[in-house]
């Protein structure tokens, strides 16, 4: 039987859910399909009136979560898990996903695999931590223990509308701390399905999820003394206002934001190999996500047979209806992103870049963007230089590895990086100098829950996945105790 839940959000016309209460005071917001441009859903959002209820919530249900025991907050998170399984093989949630966002509906599908990975693996590496002693100094024991840090504000952005809450919520709901989530204005419906699956399975006002202006919304969160930790994933430029704001209150923060992943393509590398994994590196998810592949350093000795393979891939592939089995690209979600690739392409162009396309055409109405290829892009274009985040790929030869570090370290930013070449040692070297949180050799998809995930520089601060993306959320305290001699 098909579960109701993804009808019951549509039908509540209203992006604020707080402890089981859908009272919305803010503007009604339009939440449109790119695929058409037109807008398919109308909802109302939260004003200071429900950020202050929310925050009430999570007062209340912090003593009662703080004191739970790990079986039964792994328990929960396994319930939850079982049930966005449950929904992520029926058809509502993934297409309501594709139809806010414009991925294909299979990679929807699997950001509710990769959900349901993040909240069982979260509750194994609950179950794997406990308390440390250490009898280290002579009479004395050490005993460190975890806590909840208190309340978690967790701001997150429309590419994942799933999975990236999903990665915060889990750790936070772990750790024993309440919730505030904010989600994003472009795709807010699929987060929301999400968060009334939370409810299912937590206790009432432990996860409120309030969409609202920043102002109204986040800026009384922030500055509440309740809240200690804020998880913000975005660009950099709305990640140095979140941190301006929690800097005062000295809120520990977690930043996921741009990137500009350098491509190496090392000169032993396999250029058809390469050019497959820059294919998923560079066009997963649209181009849409912050550790697409974004400039595209090969080695001369292997430039004309790379580059031939990934031209060759990138003019195959179908641009359109992200629901069609074979679209292999889909509209981009903001409607102004088509004029911005745009504006990325001729810029490229006007410095002498040539300019390549997908042979396919291109749906005329929509947020659509044909893959492109920059060849011999000018290393201070803007497609060498920004975050893309887009299906643009500038492609530059080198013949010196401190050129391609050089460029890479200049933009300031250290998300993610991928190498690919035959030699995993020499492969591993490049990769160990490249400012990065992350790093794929060989592989267009490094990330994965069990390992933890940051930026450095201008891409963020912090820790998601892994035991550190649990302990974002936790304070520890160490107990030093002798025994009182007689």
């Amino acid at each position: 039987m098909t579960d109701p839940i993804v009808s019951q959000v549509l039908a509540a016309d209203t992006a604020v859910r707080i402890a089981g209460h859908r009272d919305a005071g803010g503007a009604r917001l339009a939440v449109h399909d790119p695929t058409t441009g037109t807008a398919f859903a109308e909802v109302a959002t939260g004003s200071a009136a429900e950020a202050a209820a929310a925050l009430a919530a999570a007062r209340r249900s912090a003593p009662g979560w703080a004191g739970s025991t790990v079986a039964e907050r792994t328990a929960a998170l396994r319930a939850i898990a079982d049930t966005v399984e449950q929904l992520a093989g029926e058809d509502e949630w993934p297409a309501l996903i594709t139809r806010e966002t414009g991925k294909r509906l299979a990679e929807a599908r699997a950001e509710l695999g990769l959900t349901v990975a993040y909240l069982r693996i979260t509750a194994e590496l609950l179950e794997g931590q406990s308390p440390e002693r250490f009898d280290v100094v002579p009479g004395t024991r050490h005993e460190v223990t975890t806590r909840p840090l208190g309340v978690a504000a967790v701001l997150t952005p429309w590419n994942f509308p799933v999975s990236i809450p999903a990665r915060k919520i889990a750790p936070a709901v772990a750790a024993g701390a309440p919730v505030l989530f904010k989600p994003s204005e472009l795709a807010p419906l699929s987060s929301l399905v999400l968060a009334e699956v939370c409810a299912r399975h937590l206790p009432e006002g432990l996860l409120s999820t309030v969409l609202g202006t920043p102002e109204e919304v986040v800026t009384p969160w922030l500055t509440d003394p309740a809240v200690r930790v804020v998880s913000f994933t975005g660009s950099t430029r709305v990640g140095r206002l979140v941190a301006a704001q929690a800097a005062p209150h000295f809120l520990r923060t977690v930043l996921e934001l741009g990137g500009c992943a350098p491509f190496v393509v090392l000169p032993d590398a396999d250029p058809a190999a390469a050019a497959e994994t820059l294919v998923v590196a560079k066009y997963r998810n649209n181009g849409q996500s912050c550790i697409a592949a974004n400039q595209v350093f090969v080695a001369a000795e292997v430039a004309g047979e790379f580059t031939e393979a990934f031209v060759a891939a990138t003019r195959a592939l179908r641009v359109g209806d992200p629901t069609d089995p074979a679209t292999d690209v889909g509209p981009l979600a903001p409607a102004e992103d088509p004029a911005r690739m745009a504006g990325i392409v001729a810029d490229a162009a006007a410095r002498g870049a040539r300019v390549v396309t997908s042979e396919a055409a291109v749906p005329a109405s929509g947020h659509f963007a044909a893959p492109t290829v920059l060849l011999d892009a000018p290393a201070d274009s803007r497609a060498m230089t920004e975050e893309i985040f887009g299906p643009v790929a500038p492609v530059h030869v080198y013949r010196d590895l401190a050129e391609v570090l050089r460029l890479h370290h200049a933009t300031g930013y250290g998300l993610a990086g991928y190498v690919c070449g035959t030699d995993l040692d020499a492969a591993r070297a490049v990769a160990g100098r490249l400012r990065a949180g992350i790093v794929g050799i060989n592989t267009g998809t490094p990330n994965t829950p069990w390992v933890p995930f940051g930026g450095l520089g201008h891409s963020g601060l912090g820790y998601e996945g892994g035991r550190p993306g649990l302990e974002a959320f936790q304070s520890f305290q160490s107990v030093a105790s002798r025994p009182v001699e007689g």
